[in-house]
């Protein structure tokens, strides 16, 4: 599966989250940090629902970029 994963400044270090995957989220110093934390939170969150027999939520979240005059 491939999920979203928005990553964003917090000050002192980085915070992740997965749009799709609500509650699903990890913080790190760096962005390389953050990012394999939410890569683990987002296998332990699925391990989770599995084991208690929840559905698997679609991956559907779109990410793109958008151009704006400055």
């Amino acid at each position: 599966m491939r999920y979203a994963v928005v990553i964003e400044s917090a000050g002192a270090n980085y915070s992740a989250y997965v749009p799709d995957l609500p509650g699903c989220v990890a913080t790190g110093d760096t962005i390389e940090e953050a990012e394999s934390q939410i890569r683990e939170a987002i296998a332990f969150h699925l391990e989770g629902l599995r084991a208690d027999n929840l559905p698997i939520p679609p991956a559907s979240s779109r990410v793109d970029y958008v151009e704006v005059a400055a």
